[in-house]
């Protein structure tokens, strides 16, 4: 079945499916070190009172039959030992019908996880590894040939994922026309890392290259993706370098990254023979007939969904990062079409109960990634999810983003509530309780070149006013 078989990309398919399972051993990683103060039975948004508001069919998860904290981390463990089994090559020796259910069982935890993740997996990177994670059920193991149609489907995940984001941008924020959106974008990104200072501080003109370089990755280079090789791995890999320099320039969680694990199913086994001691010769692989009848099903289904994804590429009022069905098969991406001019932050303060003859002292409470300390420079998280960091940066722009989680925070902090203390930093009073919180809005910039030598560090933040009066555990009390 030579229409069938895509023999150049063994070594392709086998990378792209060691590097997924390390994306979903994040994202199940995140899930347990988070679940608990965000979603759990106590949490901010608590699992039980969603699924009471919503059906299976809205929302299809396997916690419709049951919750509980121990179940969820169940689910998470479960995820993070298949991921782990999945990396070490196990997965791929199984037979087929098992490799495919292991794949299946990765992306029906997840899927019920993101399905009750209500506003904090909200981000398009979650659609994302679904969707990958659907194809990567049908793509086989070691002893099969790689399915050409489904190595089609990951490019046209890709197309779609930087397409939409080039679209996105033309349509939306002036500035990525007059390429002058790096001026600011660096400085206000949701989550700077280590060097984003550095990236701001580059000369006008190198930022205006960025961007059109940027514009070309994006709107151009992806139709390559369609071509033979090696025009399609020269331009994945053009894919691939512009992520690592979005990685290296930021924190966006595993978004950059799973556009590069996209990009390495593309690069053929020549390219692969070339760069690592692998033999890139195979000999011809296995094609069950059952599965060469659901493949070709799957890839019917995947055309026969992208109709309205495409049809939202070419619209005018383009979606961004939206799923057309509940199970997240194939759906809209994009990011960034429209770039703040300038970075607000909430400063969430705490104060015990001075001692007599003291002065109350209001002391901050500091996060693991986004901006509070101005002499504490920022680190590089991602590919791992601070999901709490994030919306407090939306938090910061309107506070609508902030309901109804964000006064929720507050009454855990004010009991010392250890699972939402553990998604901090630091708290001023460890493990004690604070008799007040409130919460200030400031604009935060980065300082100049001069500033930072003199030891002024990598902020500076003027007050803008009050985003949560002062609040006591009997204000919380007394609302019920």
């Amino acid at each position: 079945m030579d229409w069938f078989t895509a023999d150049g990309y063994w070594i392709g398919r086998l990378v792209f499916q060691r590097a997924l399972a390390a994306i979903y051993l994040v994202a199940f990683l995140v899930a347990v070190n988070q679940f608990r103060a965000l979603l759990g039975s106590d949490g901010m948004l608590p699992i039980p009172d969603y699924l009471r508001r919503v059906s299976f069919r809205q929302a299809p998860s396997l916690f419709h039959w049951r919750y509980s904290d121990a179940l969820f981390a169940g689910v998470a463990w479960t995820g993070i030992l298949l991921s782990l089994v999945t990396i070490g090559g196990l997965t791929d020796r199984l037979p087929l019908p098992l490799t495919m259910l292991v794949w299946a069982v990765l992306w029906a935890l997840y899927l019920s996880i993101v399905n009750v993740g209500q506003r904090w997996y909200g981000f398009g990177w979650e659609s994302l590894l679904l969707e990958t994670g659907f194809v990567a059920i049908f793509l086989g193991n070691a002893s099969t040939a790689p399915p050409l149609l489904l190595l089609l489907g990951l490019r046209w995940i890709l197309f779609r994922l930087e397409f939409g984001a080039g679209l996105i941008k033309l349509r939306g924020d002036p500035c990525w026309r007059d390429l002058t959106c790096l001026y600011y974008h660096h400085e206000t990104q949701p989550m700077p890392g280590p060097l984003s200072w550095w990236f701001h501080h580059l000369p006008r003109p190198l930022h205006k290259v960025e961007v059109l370089a940027n514009h070309g990755t994006q709107l151009v280079v992806p139709f390559g993706l369609f071509l033979p090789q090696p025009v399609s791995g020269v331009c994945a890999g053009i894919m691939v370098v512009t992520q690592l320099w979005l990685v290296i320039s930021g924190n966006f969680a595993w978004l950059n990254w799973m556009a590069i694990v996209l990009g390495l199913s593309v690069l053929p086994d020549a390219f692969w023979g070339w760069l690592l001691p692998i033999d890139p010769s195979h000999p011809a692989g296995a094609t069950p007939t059952w599965w060469v009848v659901l493949v070709c099903a799957v890839s019917l289904l995947i055309l026969v969904l992208s109709y309205r994804p495409a049809r939202n590429l070419v619209s005018r009022h383009q979606a961004m990062n939206a799923s057309f069905d509940t199970l997240h098969l194939v759906n809209t991406y994009g990011a960034f079409g429209s770039i703040s001019r300038v970075r607000y932050e909430i400063a969430v303060e705490g104060m015990v109960e001075p001692e007599p003859g003291e002065e109350p002292q209001w002391r901050e409470y500091e996060f693991k990634g986004k901006p509070t300390g101005l002499h504490r420079w920022p680190r590089q998280f991602a590919p791992y999810h601070l999901r709490l960091d994030w919306l407090m940066w939306f938090a910061a722009m309107s506070p609508s983003y902030a309901m109804p989680w964000f006064p929720r925070f507050v009454e855990r902090l004010l009991r010392a509530d250890r699972d939402t203390l553990k998604l901090l930093h630091r708290s001023p009073f460890g493990d004690r309780p604070p008799a007040v919180v409130r919460a200030l809005l400031y604009r935060y910039e980065y300082t100049s070149w001069a500033e930072l030598r003199a030891g002024q560090g990598c902020w500076s933040r003027q007050l803008v006013g009050e985003f949560l009066r002062p609040v006591t555990r009997e204000d919380f009390s007394a609302s019920g």
